[in-house]
């Protein structure tokens, strides 16, 4: 079968109903499935091994805006992919596929034959765990998967090196990580991180977005005046930590103080994931800690806060602070994103201090603690994650060199780690032998900044909690961080699957 490449082009829809011709002809037909980014020799074999199994081929590909591969990726469009394949003379017909995974292209087409390269043949070492699924749908049908041998290559590996997808100097740091850690060590760290039992300690946050649209000037004023659009509420502050750490390990804790009146608890055990088990406090005379966003086209506008920045905490340090002395050894690591909206006391702090076997510590800097709030308010943490301004706020150094600025907070604190994180300019990380180096900035698309610190603490944290180096564990968060920014606000956590297919792309 041979047709003009661009009449081999069809919707899924109709692609389904070509191949139940095909089928009513007896013709056999194999359905392949990929993204395609870089049609390449590699491509070709599997394609003409696939086309062995039977007498119709057809290709579906992962449309753009599914591509999870990391930066930068695809780098041809779908309709360029699509084209190219449909170029080639033993393809017979090509569907864009606007999903993730496979599953609705098979369940739409029911091919006799799927074919899958050898390299996904051990389902158990599949990051996505599409494959095993992938097989079974085939199979409930009667279908049959196939997976070819042949030369292979990989397109991350070969768009990386030849295209130049990442910036000089990410390559530069990706090609010296590279002779430290292989891809299957670095994925086989993550993987471990399940072991782990973590407490969160911090303030839950209820983040609410109002989207608008400017209308000009006011009437009457300066002011500018907007029209209403849509709003969206998110579980941020602790709770987003507490949900992104709970995606790499088995167990999390979450402790935190609500307030009486309204408390927003409904919503926020809504959202938090499964394996994250809540321990609530309660303030009488304050709401929980709610930041309303007023924002249009993901510029914010100006934030209207409600709290109580000096709240009775006397019930809920009694609570937190008996809770933490009973059960805080049962851990592996505590990680405290500190807000400093009030609702963390003195005696908390002495207590975590005391008995938390891995403290892991940011104290964040916002219009509602300016000039009061600082990392020394912590007398120890063996990991301190800071931004610029927090780190020059709490050493009062305006512009002192920052490794010599974060030595001196290490020795304070007596920590071993400290990231100090500068957004463009990626991450500055010091330990506490003085040795400095620089993960630099992962992200190529920011559709908004917020709570991407909380990602880079969460998962540098957990993996320096497993103990892993300081290079390897901030290289896993600066991914986290790549991927929150992608995230409006905390819409939801850092996908495991996800930052493992990132990886992937990053060190092919």
């Amino acid at each position: 079968m041979s047709h003009s490449h661009l009449t081999k082009i069809h919707s899924l829809e109709e692609l389904a109903r070509k191949i139940r011709q095909w089928q009513a002809q007896d013709e056999r037909v194999v359905l392949c499935h990929g993204t395609f980014d870089l049609l390449h020799a590699g491509h070709l074999q599997h394609l003409k091994e696939a086309k062995k199994h039977g007498g119709v081929l057809c290709v579906t590909i992962t449309g753009d805006a599914f591509v999870n591969k990391g930066p930068g990726r695809p780098v041809f469009s779908e309709q360029i992919r699509a084209e190219m394949l449909a170029a080639l003379e033993i393809v017979d017909g090509v569907a864009i596929n606007q999903a993730v995974t496979s599953e609705n292209v098979i369940q739409a087409l029911k091919p006799d034959i799927y074919v899958k390269g050898e390299e996904y043949a051990q389902a158990d070492e599949d990051v996505t765990g599409n494959i095993a699924k992938e097989t079974a749908q085939v199979e409930s049908y009667g279908g049959k998967v196939v997976y070819t041998g042949g030369i292979t290559f990989s397109s991350s590996n070969l768009l990386n090196q030849f295209f130049e997808v990442f910036e000089p100097e990410v390559q530069a740091f990706l090609a010296a990580f590279k002779q430290q850690f292989s891809l299957k060590e670095v994925l086989e760290a993550v993987d471990s991180l399940q072991s782990l039992k973590v407490v969160v300690w911090g303030e839950a946050i209820i983040d609410e977005y109002h989207e608008t649209e400017p209308m000009g000037q006011i009437g009457k004023g300066t002011a500018l005046g907007v029209k209403y659009l849509s709003e969206e509420k998110f579980a941020g502050g602790a709770i987003a930590v507490a949900n992104h750490i709970a995606g790499f390990v088995k167990e999390v804790s979450l402790l935190t103080v609500l307030g009486k009146q309204e408390s927003e608890e409904d919503f926020i055990r809504q959202k938090l994931q499964p394996n994250v088990s809540p321990v609530f406090a309660y303030t009488p005379d304050a709401p929980t800690i709610k930041k309303r966003r007023f924002v249009s086209k993901g510029e914010k506008l100006f934030e209207v806060y409600h709290y109580q920045p000096k709240p009775d905490l006397t019930a809920a340090e009694a609570k937190l602070c008996a809770w933490m002395e009973s059960h805080l050894q049962q851990f592996d690591a505590v990680v405290v994103p500190d807000f400093g909206n009030g609702s963390i006391s003195d005696k908390m702090i002495a207590t975590l201090v005391e008995h938390a076997p891995f403290l892991a510590v940011n104290t964040q800097l916002n219009s509602g603690n300016r000039g009061y709030h600082v990392i020394t308010r912590y007398p120890r943490a063996d990991f301190i994650s800071l931004n610029e301004p927090e780190l020059r706020l709490a050493t009062h150094d305006r512009y002192g060199d920052l490794q010599t600025l974060a030595s001196r907070v290490i020795r304070q604190l007596d920590a071993q780690h400290l990231s100090v994180t500068r957004g463009e300019k990626g991450v500055l990380n010091v330990n506490a032998s003085g040795e400095a180096f620089t993960v630099p900035a992962l992200a190529t698309k920011v559709v908004d900044r917020i709570g991407a610190g909380d990602a880079y603490l969460s998962l540098t944290a957990i993996m320096l909690a497993k103990g892993y180096s300081l290079m390897l564990s901030s290289f896993i968060g600066s991914i986290a961080a790549a991927l929150d920014v992608q995230i409006v606000c905390n819409r939801e956590p850092v996908d495991p699957v996800l930052l493992k297919k990132t990886l992937t792309t990053y060190l092919k």
